[in-house]
């Protein structure tokens, strides 16, 4: 748009800017401001509580790269993903977990809307509030996927109300995962995680050399037990001084929410989900141990990410254990995720599905 108001106050939107060669569009009250790379799987990349210059999306080492400017040397379907990965927030739809084939076509990690550009639309600029909607199709299944993020004055909290649709002739599967990583410097090792009572499953085997946790635990939040013996306690968050590497899952949660609070600083993230659509909560610990490709020991981070469904191995894998997404010809699938930040001090009891933090 060549004539949008140029606000210096109030909620503020521009899809006029690129970065690294990719369209991004930059959504912005008084509290925070949120960049998301619509050339770019529709990515948020950025994610600030300005009164605290805190920047809660995880960034790679290797950043934003821009894929039309990269030749893959390998054609390795995980690593390809990999390459591009920027950390914060992907959609991972109609294939959310590691690579596999879906009704005869081949997916790639976290496959396959979160590596292609996306449509972007400002439906909303005022002061008071701002919306953008994206749009894109899947490449290789009948899905269309849309996102409409909105900012309205003086909330820290961004609203998305996300929309799946199945535009083939027959019923498919899906797994559907919000996958949103946590880095420094918001994180460390005084971080506290809260959620909702709730059922913890460590993943079925090891996922690295590093993996601390007895596989396929299942047990009451928050105490897992490792598998050189003694426990951990899920709501405190180790260090990178931790060095380790596991998947768990979340599940059987009476309302779909989680928070992160960092109390030398006051300052937290939480993100509210409808649970009955995103049954489990994916719990990767990237804990400065991923060693080799693409981690090398220098990552430390997490991601709390609402998912449709267990464990990490895709649609195939979800249709065999009884919870992947079902989604009808012509049909569609609704959802509404809350996501911001907050302060305070104490222990957080609740997050609503307004996004609204109790202590």
């Amino acid at each position: 748009m060549h004539y949008q108001d140029e606000r210096t106050s109030g909620c503020r939107i521009s899809d006029s800017w690129t970065y690294r060669g990719l369209k991004t569009v930059v959504l912005e009250n008084e509290l925070v401001r949120v960049i998301v790379l619509a050339d770019k799987g529709a990515d948020i990349y950025s994610f600030v509580h300005k009164p605290t210059d805190t920047e809660f999306m995880w960034r790679s080492p290797w950043g934003v790269r821009n894929p039309a400017l990269t030749v893959p040397s390998t054609g390795d379907a995980t690593s390809i993903w990999l390459d591009f990965y920027e950390g914060g927030w992907q959609t991972a739809v109609p294939h959310g977990g590691y690579p596999d084939t879906f009704a005869g076509a081949d997916m790639g990690l976290h496959g396959d809307v979160n590596t292609i550009p996306w449509d972007a639309t400002i439906v909303d600029d005022s002061p008071e509030k701002v919306s953008v909607r994206f749009a894109a199709k899947s490449v290789r299944t009948p899905f269309a996927i849309e996102k409409t993020l909105t900012l309205v004055s003086g909330s820290p909290m961004l609203r998305l109300d996300e929309t799946l649709t199945n535009e083939g002739g027959e019923p498919l599967s899906a797994v559907w995962l919000e996958h949103i990583a946590v880095g420094p410097p918001f994180l460390s090792g005084n971080t506290r995680l809260y959620v909702p009572d709730c059922k913890v499953l460590s993943h079925p085997e090891p996922v690295d050399a590093n993996s601390k946790l007895k596989s396929a635990h299942e047990g009451p939040w928050p105490m897992v037990p490792l598998a050189a013996g003694g426990e951990t306690d899920f709501s405190r968050i180790p260090g990178p001084d931790d060095r380790s590497l596991d998947s768990a899952y979340m599940t059987e949660m009476p309302e779909g929410w989680y928070a992160l609070h960092n109390p030398d600083s006051g300052v937290g993230w939480a993100v509210s989900y409808p649970a009955e659509v995103f049954k489990y909560l994916w719990f990767w610990r990237n804990f400065a141990g991923g060693m080799g490709y693409p981690w090398y020991g220098r990552c430390y981070n997490l991601g709390l990410e609402p998912c449709t469904s267990f464990d990490s191995g895709g649609v195939k894998q979800a249709e065999e254990n009884g919870t992947a997404l079902q989604v009808p010809a012509g049909e569609s699938v609704s959802v509404t995720i809350h996501a911001g930040a907050f302060t305070g001090s104490g222990e957080v009891t609740r997050v609503s599905p307004e996004g609204n933090v109790q202590f």
